[in-house]
């Protein structure tokens, strides 16, 4: 989970907030995978997926990107 103001929405005056996080949450890859290597696999498919919402790409072009 991204959390945070994307690239593309600051303005000039962006300043005094928190830093940007992008969260993952381990049960739900757990859940999700069988072997450890699918949950690694998965945790990079996430980060890359997030690293996406912070550069202000939306879920339909992360989709086509492959990492929606």
């Amino acid at each position: 989970m991204y959390t945070g103001v994307s690239l593309p929405k600051r303005t000039q005056g962006y300043s005094m907030v928190l830093p940007d996080r992008i969260i993952i949450y381990q049960r739900t890859h757990e859940l999700y995978c069988r072997t450890e290597e699918e949950m690694v696999q998965q945790a990079k498919q996430t980060l890359l997926h997030e690293i996406g919402h912070y550069l202000g790409i939306d879920e339909k072009r992360l989709r086509e990107l492959g990492v929606g």
